[in-house]
């Protein structure tokens, strides 16, 4: 794995690009694991979790922001970015490289390498060129150096120009591989977009998830994922989205598989969603204590993040998909800071202490 730690350029495999961007690289794209709990709420309850840090394909980062392959090199279609660290150069223009990140080369660097001697400047494009890098990346269509496109067909590497400038360029880049690179894991649930909140319904097989997300599609809400969901964590947000195999297809036991865009139309299915509640449905027990007033303000962890928890008991004739709803509309007052069991009992504790008083005055 390459990251930000220094090292020299050779070991490292990184090397900065004229008038251009520069990733990290890993020559085989290995998939990362770890391993983590998952805390559900506070019942103790733990879990362990792979999670996954998939490397992105250059191919697929170049087709997303419609750059021009200037040169396309010779392991173009095997490489991978690892990481998204990126900046303005200095030091390396100089030779120097002892420590060094990926840079982005702009505006600002093309009027010092053109007023260098051709000579010093080939040295210079060797010296970029000849350790591993995935790609050069030409900001704002600038004119590219005869002797840097001859450089970069002798060494094998990668040549890509872009329209947009520096800064939006870097800026957009970087988002695109924080998302891309982001840790994720992989839960069997499914995944709902409920009145603009991303609801993740978790439990048993056979508990009632896909039926609950068919009655809730009926309701005009909407299906990001089914039985596998992909989690990602963004900064401090987490992001689901479904398995592309898998993507809009809901299996009801009994019927079997269905595709929801087709049978429900497009507006019933979402690519991805943010999430911002978890719901356990589980089989009522009798005897097991519930809570009735929703006082307690359970979370649930995901990858460090921690989400909004309930749990909702499943028996016949309970309308689950009415109360996810409700459950979807409480947990939007409570973001804004409207509890309303706490405002119920503050109304029962007034209404004791008014009848309290008046016992004593009566007495």
């Amino acid at each position: 794995e390459t990251g930000s730690e220094s090292g020299k350029a050779g070991a490292a495999g990184e090397m900065p690009g004229a008038a251009g961007c520069v990733f990290g690289i890993v020559k085989t794209p290995p998939v990362r694991y770890n391993t983590i709990n998952i805390n559900r709420g506070t019942g103790g309850f733990h879990m362990a979790d792979k999670v996954k840090r998939t490397p992105a394909k250059l191919s697929k980062l170049v087709e997303d922001f419609d750059m021009e392959i200037v040169c396309r090199g010779s392991d173009y279609d095997q490489r991978t970015v690892s990481i998204s660290d990126m900046n303005r150069p200095a030091l390396q223009l100089g030779g120097f490289y002892d420590y060094f990140e990926p840079k982005v080369f702009g505006k600002s660097e093309m009027p010092f390498l053109k007023a260098m001697k051709l000579e010093d400047r080939r040295r210079v494009f060797d010296n970029l060129l000849r350790c591993e890098i995935p790609a050069l990346i030409i900001a704002r269509n600038m004119e590219i150096f005869p002797e840097l496109l001859e450089i970069a067909r002798k060494h094998g590497r990668t040549l890509l120009r872009s329209e947009l400038n520096t800064v939006e360029l870097t800026s957009q880049i970087i988002d695109y591989l924080n998302r891309a690179l982001a840790p994720q894991i992989t839960r069997h649930g499914v995944l709902m977009n409920i009145n603009g909140q991303g609801v993740l319904l978790l439990g048993e097989s056979g508990i009632g998830k896909s039926e609950t997300a068919i009655e809730l599609l009926k309701r005009g809400h909407r299906l990001v994922a089914d039985d596998a969901v992909e989690i990602r964590r963004v900064s401090d947000s987490l992001y689901g989205t479904a398995p592309e195999l898998i993507r809009h297809y809901i299996e009801i036991r009994g019927i079997g598989v269905i595709d929801v865009q087709q049978l429900f139309g497009m507006g019933s299915v979402q690519f991805d969603t943010e999430l911002d509640l978890v719901v356990q449905l589980e089989k009522w027990v009798d005897g097991k204590f519930y809570d009735r007033l929703g006082l307690g303000e359970e979370m649930y962890s995901i990858l460090g993040v921690k989400l909004p928890y309930m749990i909702i008991p499943v028996r016949p004739g309970r309308n689950l998909a009415g109360i996810v709803e409700i459950a979807t509309m409480k947990n939007r007052q409570m973001k804004f800071g409207y509890n309303p069991a706490r405002d119920f009992v503050d109304r029962v504790d007034r209404q004791i202490d008014a009848l309290t008083r008046q016992s004593e005055e009566q007495k």
